[in-house]
């Protein structure tokens, strides 16, 4: 009867659940039970098979005498439960009884409900994914000191954005915006956004933390990158209650290589102060990009990374790049914008810009063209942000 059903198997199986979860006491309490219970059930069998109860009992009796033990801890043997137990319950007819169809659907109920209950709890409780993400080593403070959050009713045309040494100034900004420029992303990577998360807009003035303004200027580029977009994250969560989780999706993407002729780009001069380039609320120049007209964009000290990071405004889809390019670089760009590109290269709830020039070539030909570089269509993984809450957040 032991081996028809299997107990030996049974027992091996749950001595590896024992090895893996030897510190729970719910294991080894099981481990009891389960050999009790195999015993008394090769009993009823032998029992119902016609046995005398009275000649079956004597023999176990008879087998303990000689001291018969089970070789294996998971082979089955006649020590291994309460004898004396076993001894009457096979004098006696109390070993068991078949289940009914309603037992046997209560037992599968309450096992389903065991096992299906803390799955169940930990899906309706799972938490959302608060906008900020795990600080860094990029500074000692993931949010700003203060902030000043008030609506822009001044209808003024375009918007300003600028973070520099520890101070953000943003004038005309949507909250689209800030999102993007928190995550590293474009408006087309954003789903689940509220109307007036692009129409609605702000302005912004936040400072940094004294320690971390001093420590700034010593940060790596890309460590300043990530601080700042840190502080942003922080600010999504605490003022307007962001809330949001992360997918990755295989979607089309552009990678940005060098065309056949090579690259036609000035290498940034060191020290260059650009005066008719990009300035800061300070009025000083700095690498970035500058554009007054749609179909025009002037950039000053860029590296390539940060340019792929910039061309899905233009282009509506995620560039990777793969021109193996390191310098700094300065150039213009004319070509002839898409309208429904526009939106997204002037920043989200900001007015519409002049158009440069409407009969240039397409972004793509002014690349190649212009610029010495290509955009080639393949596939790859994008970080795809789903909004779950938002709120407008209080003024002050």
């Amino acid at each position: 009867m032991h081996v028809r059903r299997r107990d030996n198997l049974t027992a091996a199986l749950h001595m590896l659940v024992e090895a893996v979860f030897w510190f729970h006491p719910a294991v080894w309490w099981l481990g009891a039970r389960m050999v009790n219970e195999r015993e008394r059930a090769c009993d009823a069998a032998v029992v119902r098979l016609g046995s005398e109860p009275r000649a079956y009992a004597e023999g176990i009796l008879k087998a303990c005498e000689f001291c018969v033990e089970s070789p294996l801890a998971c082979v089955s043997g006649v020590t291994g439960a309460e004898l004396k137990d076993r001894i009457t319950g096979i004098m006696t007819s109390r070993l068991s009884r078949d289940l009914s169809l309603g037992r046997k659907v209560c037992l599968t109920l309450v096992c389903a409900a065991v096992v299906l209950g803390p799955m169940l709890f930990g899906l309706l409780n799972a938490p959302i994914i608060r906008a900020q993400s795990t600080p860094g080593a990029s500074g000692p403070s993931t949010s700003f000191e203060v902030a000043s959050i008030k609506p822009d009713h001044s209808g003024r045309p375009g918007s300003h954005f600028d973070y520099h040494l520890g101070r953000l100034s943003a004038t005309g900004v949507a909250v689209e915006s800030l999102i993007q420029y928190a995550y590293g992303v474009q408006g087309f990577q954003v789903s689940g956004a509220p109307g007036w998360l692009h129409s609605e807009k702000y302005d912004i003035e936040a400072k940094d933390y004294d320690s971390v303004v001093e420590n700034f200027p010593k940060l790596p580029p890309e460590e300043r990158r990530e601080h700042f977009e840190l502080l942003l994250q922080s600010l999504l969560a605490d003022r307007f209650k962001l809330k949001l989780r992360h997918e990755t999706k295989e979607l089309p993407v552009y990678a940005l290589v060098v065309a056949k002729n090579g690259p036609r780009m000035k290498v940034a001069t060191p020290g260059d102060t650009y005066p008719n380039g990009y300035k800061g609320p300070d009025g000083k120049s700095r690498p970035g990009f500058d554009s007054e007209r749609r179909g025009e964009l002037n950039a000053q000290a860029v590296q390539m990374e940060q340019w792929a990071r910039y061309l899905p405004r233009l282009v509506g889809r995620t560039v990777m790049d793969q021109t193996g390019l390191k310098d700094n670089y300065d150039f213009t760009l004319k070509w002839s914008p898409e309208e429904n590109h526009a939106a997204m290269a002037e920043g989200a709830g900001s007015e519409p810009l002049p158009v440069a020039d409407s009969s240039g070539p397409s972004i793509f030909t002014a690349l190649q063209e212009q610029l010495g570089l290509k955009l080639e269509s393949t596939k790859g993984p994008v970080e795809v942000l789903i909004i779950g809450h938002v709120e407008r957040p209080s003024e002050n």
